[in-house]
C-alpha cells in the first residue's frame, strides 16, 4: 500500500509546498491538488514538480467541463514534463453547483464525456492527431451541435515525457463507478466506509471490472483520512474536526435530489441522518448539521485512536481494496506521523 495526501484548496500554496517537500523526505508517494473554485490546480502542480523530487504529483480532481480535451491533455503533457515523469491526471465530473454556479458551463452528459476525454488524452499522449469528430472534443455545449471545416486536425506539438500517464478519476455513481473500473488507471471515491463500500460499489466494480481495457492494470483505489495516533479521549476527540467537511459534503454540495454525497450517505445506510443533516444545512444550520455525521461513518472513514486501532484502520482499507492510503496527518510533526504510517503499510 502506498501512502498519498491531499492539499487541501482553501490554503496557501506556497506553505503547501514546503509542507510537501518534508512530507516527501518522510516517505510520502503521492500528493494530490485539488481544484474547487479557488486557485487553479495546475500552478501549485508545477510549483510542487520544481520543489520536489521523487513524489508522484495528481491533480485531485481536474473537472472535465471547464478546459477542453486538448487543454487537459497540454497540463498533462507539461507536467509530466516538468516532473520528469511523476504525474498522474486525476480528474472528475465536479458537480453541477461548480460547474455551472462559478464557470457557466452547461452540466450535460458527464458519462459520455468522460470516456472521450480519457480517449483523446491517451491518444494525444501518442501524438496521434487529435480529431473533432467527437461530440466533446471542442468546448461547445451540447446545443450547439458539432463544429466542421476548422481544417486539418493538429497533433501534439511537443515530444511527452511519457507517451501514457496514468488518469484517475473520481466517481461516486454506481454507473460511473462501472465506467472508471472499465477505463481508468484509478478510482478516487470520497468519504470511503471500508466496511460499507462493498453494499455501494461492489457490484458496480465488477461490472465495470469484467469490461476492462486491455493493457491497463489492476484498477488502483484511493482513500482515507485524517491521522491521529494516541491514547485518551483528546484524541478521538479530534474526529470532531472532520464533521464540518462531512456535513459540507452530505448537506450542502448540490441542492435536493442532485446531491451525489448525500446519496452516498444513504446507501450507506444513513438515511434518516442524510436527510437531517441536508435540512440543516441547507437552512444555514451548518453546526447543527455537523453535529449529526454518525459518529461511526467518522471512526470508519479515518485513522484516529491508539497505534493499534490505527493499524487495524490500515487493514480495513486495505481489505477494502484501497492501494493508495490518502492521508491527513493531525499531529505536531506531520513528517513523523507520515514515516511511522510508511512502516505499517509497507
Amino acid at each position: 500500500m502506498r501512502l498519498a495526501s491531499l492539499l487541501m484548496y482553501d490554503g496557501n500554496p506556497r506553505k503547501a509546498a514546503d509542507d510537501v517537500v518534508a512530507l516527501e523526505r518522510a516517505g510520502l508517494d503521492s500528493v494530490w491538488v485539488a481544484e474547487a473554485y479557488g486557485f487553479d490546480a495546475p500552478t501549485l502542480m508545477g510549483y510542487l514538480a520544481a520543489r520536489t523530487e521523487t513524489v508522484q504529483i495528481g491533480s485531485g480532481i481536474l473537472n472535465i467541463y471547464s478546459r477542453t480535451p486538448g487543454a487537459l491533455l497540454q497540463t498533462a503533457a507539461g507536467l509530466d514534463n516538468v516532473s520528469q515523469g511523476r504525474a498522474i491526471l486525476g480528474l472528475g465530473v465536479s458537480g453541477p453547483q461548480v460547474i455551472e454556479g462559478f464557470h457557466g458551463v452547461p452540466y450535460s452528459r458527464p458519462m459520455a464525456r468522460t470516456a472521450e476525454i480519457v480517449e483523446i488524452i491517451r491518444s494525444g499522449l501518442k501524438r496521434e492527431p487529435l480529431s473533432a469528430d467527437g461530440e466533446f472534443h471542442l468546448p461547445l455545449t451540447k446545443e450547439h451541435g458539432a463544429v466542421t471545416g476548422l481544417g486539418k486536425p493538429l497533433k501534439l506539438l511537443t515530444r511527452p515525457e511519457r507517451d501514457t500517464i496514468p488518469i484517475w478519476i473520481a466517481a461516486l455513481g454506481p454507473k460511473n463507478v462501472e465506467q472508471t473500473a472499465e477505463i481508468a488507471d484509478g478510482w478516487i471515491p470520497h468519504l470511503f466506509h471500508p466496511e460499507k463500500a462493498h453494499l455501494v460499489w461492489g457490484d458496480a466494480l465488477a461490472r465495470g471490472n469484467a469490461k476492462r481495457l486491455g493493457g491497463l492494470g489492476p484498477l488502483q483505489v484511493m482513500a482515507g483520512g485524517m491521522v491521529a495516533i494516541g491514547e485518551g479521549p483528546e484524541t478521538k476527540a479530534l474526529l470532531d474536526f472532520a464533521r464540518p467537511v462531512f456535513a459540507l459534503y452530505v448537506g450542502g454540495m448540490g441542492a435536493r435530489g442532485k446531491n451525489f454525497y448525500n446519496d452516498v450517505a444513504r446507501a450507506y445506510g444513513y438515511e434518516k441522518e442524510a436527510e437531517e443533516i441536508q435540512d440543516l444545512y441547507l437552512a444555514g444550520k451548518k453546526d447543527q448539521a455537523a453535529a449529526l455525521v454518525p459518529a461511526e461513518w467518522l471512526e470508519a472513514a479515518n485513522l484516529v485512536g491508539p497505534e493499534s486501532y490505527v493499524k487495524e484502520r490500515i487493514e480495513a482499507f486495505r481489505e477494502a481494496g484501497v492501494t493508495d492510503l490518502n492521508i491527513t496527518p493531525v499531529s505536531d510533526d506531520p513528517a513523523a506521523t507520515v514515516a511511522q504510517l510508511k512502516e505499517w503499510v509497507s
